[in-house]
């Protein structure tokens, strides 16, 4: 007979009902939330939770413990999992907005060094300013960027056309393509 859980699964709701049965069987979720569904559903339906962990494929009810206690206290967010460890992201609303502020800005060539950001240079950029980020990395810059759904295809200019400027041991010269305009067309 198992023993007497410190902190039983409460009863469901019909609407938790409904979207754990969903989720149990669905094709498209990750197989964690899969799995965690089906461990509460089968302790909802009376299964101890060594039983649950054993039908779900676990070796362990430990984790179902766990989870129920997380369930009783969180609802439906306890089939989603939370963050594994390592370093925290970047949550702060105020340097996603930083973030995003350099992205949109042109950066000057004489200043940034370059005509067109790229994740590293943003990232320098970001560390040197004295409102910036110094911790950044080129990974959150990314996330941040896919996030908002941020893209400079559009607005990617480059360079102006047939106008370039280069480095030379005279100094810093402009070099000029005569024939721009026959390459356009």
């Amino acid at each position: 007979m198992p023993r007497r859980h410190k902190s039983p699964l409460r009863p469901l709701t019909t609407d938790e009902r409904t979207e754990l049965t969903t989720l149990s069987r669905t094709q498209s979720a990750p197989a964690i939330e899969v799995t965690r569904a089906i461990l509460l559903l089968l302790v909802s339906h009376g299964h101890s939770y060594q039983c649950a962990a054993r039908e779900a494929g676990r070796k362990s009810g430990d984790a179902v413990t766990h989870l129920v206690a997380r369930f009783n206290t969180d609802g439906l967010a306890a089939v989603t999992p939370r963050h594994g460890g390592g370093r925290a992201s970047i949550d702060d609303t105020d340097a996603r907005t930083r973030i995003l502020r350099e992205a949109n800005r042109t950066p000057t060539p004489q200043h940034d060094g370059t005509a067109m950001w790229s994740l590293t240079l943003l990232r320098k950029a970001l560390r040197a300013a004295p409102d910036g980020l110094p911790r950044v990395s080129t990974y959150t810059i990314w996330r941040v960027r896919q996030d908002a759904r941020f893209t400079d295809q559009r607005t990617r200019t480059g360079c102006p056309t047939g106008q370039a400027i280069r480095k030379r041991k005279a100094g810093v010269v402009k070099v000029t393509d005569p024939e721009t305009e026959s390459k356009k067309n």
